[in-house]
């Protein structure tokens, strides 16, 4: 990776561990305790004993700094799956969403290829026929892409809503009002596409 191109991955990996937060510990979470967006399960998945006790544990997740962090995030999250391999105009967004997701990151942009007219397989993995999906409708209208990506991740969460009522808190208020994983979608969507306050009520009035 050119020295450039690294450092526009680390701006948007220390992005992603700023958006994230420090440690959350909720109930509901299906991802279970993180810090800094890191679950346990990944650490262990890594090895990472920071603490050298021998065991991968809760005491180690909570030691990790967002130094540590945005490593993981930029060899396991960007690299490893191959986002650096779609267009530009995805990076952001899909590295976003795969920090969030996981491999569903993927799928999600591989629907929205195929709703684009590009027969790919739905299978989670960027190979040769997403990479030239995406390239293809990257070409056409780059900033259409990326903000379908966008819409599409924002229908995800609803969805997530829809189906799993312990879910509905991340994307909506107590009040009401968008949730963090609603305004996180929107973080990368053109503020034209944005929903207003009255049309995101209108999607959750069915949640009450």
């Amino acid at each position: 990776m050119k020295q450039t191109e690294r450092h526009a991955v680390e701006a948007l990996a220390a992005e992603i561990v700023a958006r994230e937060g420090g440690w959350v510990d909720d109930p509901d979470d299906p991802g279970g305790a993180t810090n800094h967006g890191v679950t346990l399960a990944t650490l262990t998945r890594l090895g990472m004993d920071l603490d050298g006790d021998g065991h991968v544990t809760r005491a180690d997740l909570r030691a990790l700094s967002p130094a540590h962090a945005r490593d993981i995030f930029m060899a396991h999250y960007f690299r490893r799956p191959g986002i650096y391999r779609l267009p530009k105009e995805l990076h952001a967004t899909v590295f976003d969403m795969y920090v969030n997701a996981g491999a569903n990151a993927v799928r999600l942009l591989q629907r929205l290829l195929n709703e684009m007219g590009h027969a790919i397989a739905v299978d989670g993995v960027i190979g040769p026929q997403t990479i030239e999906a995406a390239r293809l409708a990257a070409a056409r209208a780059p900033r259409h892409l990326a903000d379908a990506y966008g819409i599409a991740r924002r229908n995800y969460y609803y969805r997530l809503g829809d189906m799993r009522p312990p879910l509905r808190k991340f994307a909506r208020r107590r009040d009401g009002g968008k949730g963090g994983w609603i305004r996180r979608a929107e973080e990368f969507i053109s503020p034209k596409y944005h929903l207003s306050d009255a049309e995101h009520r209108r999607r959750v009035s069915a949640w009450d």
